[in-house]
């Protein structure tokens, strides 16, 4: 681990047990100081992290108040914050744009400032454009689920190394992450296999949130350190789920409807690289999983693996977009009962060591899809080579536990 560098963080406070289920969850809310956010800690100090400076803001629906409104229709009705620019990530800024996709460079017609694109852009190119906007300081305010995969932490990423570039400032507003802080899980990427859904050696389910990933990444994976300053959250516990936080959930991408999809998503996301479903086009995705010839045989194998925390329905479904479009398949429903015991990763590996048992049809995606999203080549190369869900997990545990090592010097809550 290099020396720490450069880093202002605003201390966060927090009090109380957090909640274990959902009815637990809700009363510990009321019973507790409420949870306030990085935007509502920076707007109750006046905005004076921003004093004289021109503020752009990257940041998409799910910047919001607890009552609803935009952070930048809320900051651009205040005199208090100079507001200049607004730049989208993938889906865009207003969210509409289907996954792989962005808004490009519009005004907005709400506030009238100037929208600039950052999707898929990154280094020179997007430092750039931070140039042209004529911002002093970056603000980053996006609502994170947790996986490695989820290309908005990268988005964060990227644009801290192209503020950097362009001699700008950084300010993180934090959020909570929706499905707890309590571990990291699942495999660590290998360098090799970087790439928008995982630039650098961070695990499945990072457990951290977007102000503590920030801290990590200018201090150990940028070549230098953009000036970083952190908003923290008060009120917010590690072992938190988001309906402990009382506010409203807004879908941070048209697939991730409901918090309960962000606590499956970092498991189930591995059947992006498989021939099988995963759920989009149903209202359900990540919940449902399955393909043409399944049938009831994967959740009786699935079921029997006594998994903690979830259990699995057999289901029939019709995707209206995506793979098998119109077509009825047969697959498994993922039901979580204890959230608290479940572990997202683990479940995703059983699932497809399951369903290649059970269903000949099962194929990994021709592009290796799947090495991307696991950060190697071991967990495709296991399952093919009959490994057990044990082993498969046993073969990240060294890897994993460095990371967990390297990953406490950045927390910022209890």
């Amino acid at each position: 681990m290099r020396p720490s560098r450069r880093a202002v963080i605003t201390t966060a406070t927090a009090a109380a047990v957090s909640a274990t289920s959902t009815a637990s969850a809700a009363s510990t809310a009321q019973r507790r100081r409420p949870l306030r956010t990085g935007f509502e800690r920076l707007a109750q100090d006046g905005y004076s992290l921003l004093d004289g400076q021109k503020a752009g803001i990257v940041t998409n629906p799910t910047g919001i108040t607890r009552d609803a409104r935009h952070i930048v229709d809320v900051m651009h009705a205040d005199t208090r914050v100079r507001l200049t620019a607004v730049f989208g990530p993938e889906h865009g800024f207003r969210g509409t744009a289907q996954a792989g996709g962005s808004e490009g460079r519009y005004d907005d017609p709400a506030t009238g400032l100037p929208v600039y694109d950052t999707y898929l852009k990154s280094g020179r190119a997007l430092a750039d454009i931070f140039t042209a906007s004529g911002v002093d300081t970056v603000v980053f305010d996006i609502q994170d689920v947790g996986a490695r995969f989820y290309t908005y932490i990268w988005t964060l990423y990227d644009c801290m190394e192209a503020a950097q570039l362009a001699g700008k400032r950084f300010v993180v507003l934090d959020r909570p992450n929706p499905v707890t802080g309590r571990a990291a899980l699942g495999p660590v990427l290998h360098k090799e296999f970087a790439s928008f859904v995982g630039r650098e050696p961070v695990s499945q389910a990072h457990g951290m949130t977007v102000a503590e990933l920030a801290r990590l990444f200018n201090e150990e994976f940028l070549t230098e350190a953009v000036p970083l300053e952190t908003v923290t959250m008060s009120g917010w516990r590690r072992s938190d789920f988001y309906d402990a936080s009382g506010l409203p959930w807004v879908p941070p991408s048209p697939n991730m409807p409901t918090p309960e999809t962000a606590l499956v998503y970092s498991g189930t996301c591995l059947f992006e690289g498989t021939n099988l479903s995963e759920g989009r086009g149903t209202t359900r995705p990540f919940e449902l999983l399955g393909a043409e010839g399944v049938d009831r045989r994967w959740a009786a194998a699935a079921n029997e693996l006594a998994l903690p925390g979830v259990r699995f329905r057999e289901a029939y479904f019709a995707p209206t977009f995506s793979k098998f479009q119109g077509k009825t398949i047969g697959g498994v429903q993922v039901h979580v009962h204890d959230r608290a015991a479940f572990d997202p990763v683990r479940t995703g590996i059983a699932l497809l060591v399951t369903a290649k048992r059970v269903w000949s049809g099962f194929a990994w995606r021709p592009d290796h899809w799947i090495d991307k999203l696991t950060g190697s080549t071991r967990v495709r190369t296991m399952i093919d080579a009959g490994a057990d869900t044990d082993e498969v997990v046993a073969g990240w545990q060294e890897e994993l536990a460095a990371f967990r090592r390297m990953r406490r010097t950045y927390l910022l809550y209890r």
